[in-house]
């Protein structure tokens, strides 16, 4: 049997054939998104909701014309980010994903509206969430006159691809958004109230793969978040194994049978009955990009182009590598969600150390150490082993030195997952699980 999955990232857009019967992926494809609107305010990061959905629908019509016998459709995409929707079915605003700063603006009696939330409710919610997104239109009246409700962009496309009216959103797409219980398996109506929500605006919730329809007459399943459809494509069900992923951002996850919380860890749904227990660093691999675009800015300073630094900082970190007291570089440049104005730190700097080499590595172990830190919580709160490591994301596969610290760090032997469109993958899996 195959299946195709399709990811809406912020940045591309993938989708991959994956035959149940190989195991295997057999074709794929990636294109850029471009589709972000310049509105003028930097706080604001929307994208063109048409601009996706005709992508998205591009690259799935070419892979059916090139495998029909494809049986099934998975979708996924980026979790937290929502669009609104009118009674017909369509969108009726852009997509406001989840860098969207709006929530972090100090507008409401000096505080922003993740701090009014919190001290309205007690509740811990973050800029980006869905409903925090939500509750900002509202407040400031910009909520769409037509809108009945909202969804993520990958519940969308799920909706043009079938034809429904509403959205369906899997128990992971759901809790990504915001003000939902997690044990309860639904939003938490009751707080959103409080906060002057109608509740007649959310969508509707399923905890299965469910059905939502066919296009061109194969099944579409309903879309689950990306950090779960990634798990799926490179893990699946295996217990006692972590998975890191470096990309753009940076995370690590792992599975587990029963509810949890624990700081700066977030519980999220998986299935029926498993949760993914998951920490992601708000710079993550990004702190990479950032020490690439310093060296390259010395290089250009120094009349030697404007040209990409990655190549040489490979060599560096590897020299780094040997030497055996480092620079201790700390990678929370962006802070952390407990604490956004954390800044990162460069210590333990020695006549010796302090070189390009030496700064290289360092960031490679702060960016891993992030990780390895987050499932030391992980692992004293559930007793959860690492078993097994598996990475994925372009951040670690080409960077060999990351994955040896990364081995370093976790005492155990590092696997490239085996598909790289990871997310994509798993989205197909998930549909051939329909409920």
């Amino acid at each position: 049997m195959k299946a195709i999955g399709i990811d809406i990232g912020t940045t591309t857009v993938s989708a991959v054939v994956f035959d149940s019967v190989q195991d295997n992926v057999v074709e794929g494809r990636t294109i850029q998104n471009d589709s972000f609107m310049n509105t003028g305010n930097e706080w604001e990061r929307i994208q063109d909701v048409d601009v996706i959905i005709k992508k998205a629908k591009n690259v799935l019509d070419e892979l059916l014309r090139l495998h029909p016998d494809t049986e099934t459709i998975g979708l996924t995409g980026q979790m937290h980010g929502i669009l609104y929707v009118n009674y017909k079915g369509s969108s009726c605003s852009p997509l406001y994903t989840w860098q969207d700063q709006r929530g972090n603006l100090p507008e409401f009696d000096g505080l922003s509206l993740t701090e009014w939330i919190g001290h309205h409710s007690g509740l811990r919610v973050f800029t980006g969430y869905g409903i925090v997104t939500h509750l900002y239109q509202h407040k400031k009246g910009w909520i769409p006159e037509d809108a009945v409700t909202f969804c993520t962009i990958p519940d969308y496309l799920g909706m043009v691809l079938t034809g429904n009216k509403e959205p369906l959103l899997h128990i992971s797409m759901a809790a990504s958004l915001g003000f939902y219980d997690r044990e309860k398996k639904n939003f938490q109506k009751d707080k959103l109230k409080e906060l002057g929500i109608d509740a007649q605006m959310l969508p509707k919730v399923t905890d299965t793969f469910s059905v939502l329809g066919t296009y061109r007459g194969r099944t579409v399943t309903a879309a689950i978040g990306d950090n779960q459809a990634g798990f799926l494509g490179s893990v699946g069900f295996q217990e006692n194994t972590v998975l890191l992923n470096v990309g753009t951002g940076s995370q690590v996850s792992v599975m587990c049978s029963h509810f949890f919380e624990g700081n700066g860890i977030e519980i999220r749904p998986f299935t029926e009955d498993k949760f993914l227990l998951a920490g992601s660093p708000l710079c993550g691999g990004r702190a990479y990009a950032i020490l690439e675009n310093f060296f390259r800015r010395y290089a250009a300073a120094a009349g030697l182009g404007n040209v990409s630094q990655y190549g040489i900082m490979e060599e560096l970190a590897g020299k780094g590598m040997g030497v055996k007291d480092n620079m201790q570089v700390t990678t929370t440049f962006n802070g952390t969600r407990e604490n956004p104005g954390l800044r990162g730190s460069i210590s333990n700097l020695s006549k010796d150390n302090f070189t390009p080499e030496g700064l290289t590595y360092g960031v490679l172990v702060g960016i891993a150490r992030e990780l390895y830190d987050m499932f030391d919580v992980i692992r004293k709160l559930t007793g959860i082993k690492a078993d097994k490591l598996i990475a994925s994301g372009n951040g670690v596969r080409k960077n060999k030195v990351l994955q040896h610290i990364f081995e370093e760090l976790f005492e155990t032997k590092l696997y490239l997952a085996k598909y790289e469109e990871e997310a994509a993958s798993g989205a197909a899996v998930s549909s051939l699980y329909k409920g």
